[in-house]
């Protein structure tokens, strides 16, 4: 189709023909797409002459290992329990951006609490063992300095030397 640019304005009657034949060609149906390669499944059976044609079984060709189900399975949950960390963890920062100097003696007094107990125990600790401790040594110390020549060297590339001290 071949138009003339139109130096004049439309007339009513030519703006409104003009608006329905743009309003019909855009919502003409496209063509349907062209394949260009073979489905993988023909069904060849005779199409009833009236109503519904009646269902066809096609083989399910997937093969899934029972391993990648599992996993596939676990990490369905880890995403959901990883979603519930994430909203605790939001939800106690909320808490704590707005920290005043109340709210954290509160929350460290307890902790500071529970670490002199801790350190209280392990002192005591310490000190019990360290009481225990006696070494009570008898009978003569002998120290030998005495060193004999008497050493062999054996292997070409990985030598081995032995001295003897007596």
């Amino acid at each position: 189709m071949d138009f003339e640019p139109i130096t004049r304005p439309l007339t009513d009657a030519e703006a409104r023909a003009e608006a329905e034949r743009i309003i019909t060609q855009s919502f003409q149906p496209a063509a349907p797409p062209v394949r260009h390669f073979p489905t993988s499944f023909r069904d060849d059976t005779e199409v009833p002459a009236y109503g519904d044609t009646p269902p066809v079984h096609q083989d399910d060709k997937r093969i899934v290992p029972a391993w990648a189900a599992g996993i596939a399975v676990a990490s369905i949950g880890v995403g959901a329990g990883s979603v519930g960390l994430g909203c605790c963890a939001w939800l106690v920062l909320q808490g704590l951006a707005s920290v005043t100097l109340n709210s954290v003696l509160m929350v460290t007094l307890p902790l500071a609490g529970l670490a002199m107990v801790a350190t209280a125990i392990g002192g005591a600790i310490s000190k019990a063992r360290a009481a225990v401790t006696k070494n009570v040594f008898e009978g003569p110390v002998t120290h030998h300095t005495e060193i004999h020549n008497n050493s062999t060297t054996r292997g070409a590339f990985f030598a081995r030397t032995r001295n003897e001290i007596r």
